[in-house]
């Protein structure tokens, strides 16, 4: 049985200005949502986990292969209006948020396409919610602003105006993070960045700011 709503998603309408994007709420079918939490890998610190760093179970697994289909390249493919064949994919997922978390960024220009699948149960508060925004520096300036509700996708066409931040948040803040990129290396390289990233957490008191020596890369902290 189908996980994703490719239908709905077919039928929702691409916003265009200032930057491509689509918010869809239900984008995952009810009936697939309790083994996907069930499944939800367990993650209390902050950052984004290469699928390799965490353990999951076979309901998040179902979700992991059906996003990597063809009928969802191709969705995207038509929705877009890009070609993303022969197109690495790239996935992280989150489940904890900090108070570091949610500045202005538009994405590395690497990326192609960002998937953002929410996965909480319930969101009330009024920090965490990702706001799609006009300006690197004003966060008030919201085009669309997207609670983390389970279920929810949220996909933009990266650009050099795709900018995208939220309110502070410290807390459960669960978020899958699936790319299009343009070269198998940068996912190599994405990849070897944040396994390192998650090494160093698993190892730290959490809260501690005494690191580790670990092989040098360059910061970017990217919010989903």
């Amino acid at each position: 049985m189908a996980i994703l709503d490719l239908a709905a998603f077919h039928a929702a309408p691409l916003v265009r200005e200032p930057f491509e994007f689509l918010v869809l709420p239900g984008f995952i079918k009810p009936s697939a949502l309790a083994a996907i939490h069930e499944g939800y890998p367990r993650i209390e610190r902050s950052g984004s986990f290469p699928l390799s760093e965490v353990r999951y179970g076979p309901g998040f697994g179902a979700l992991i292969d059906e996003l990597n289909t063809e009928a969802m390249r191709a969705a995207f493919e038509l929705k877009f209006g890009i070609s993303l064949e022969g197109r690495p994919t790239m996935i992280t997922v989150r489940g904890y948020c900090s108070p570091k978390d949610g500045r202005i960024h538009t994405d590395a220009t690497s990326k192609i396409i960002t998937v953002l699948i929410y996965m909480n149960p319930q969101w009330e508060p009024c920090g965490g919610r990702l706001r799609l925004v006009r300006s690197a520096t004003d966060l008030d300036d919201v085009i669309v602003e997207v609670p983390p509700q389970e279920g929810t996708l949220l996909c933009f066409r990266r650009s050099d105006s795709s900018f995208h931040g939220h309110k502070p948040f410290v807390g459960p803040r669960r978020v899958i993070q699936f790319n299009w990129v343009t070269e198998q290396k940068i996912v190599d390289r994405e990849l070897r960045r944040h396994r390192i990233s998650a090494w160093t957490k698993r190892i730290l008191p959490f809260g501690s700011s005494h690191a580790p020596t670990a092989p040098a890369i360059p910061p970017r902290r990217e919010v989903a």
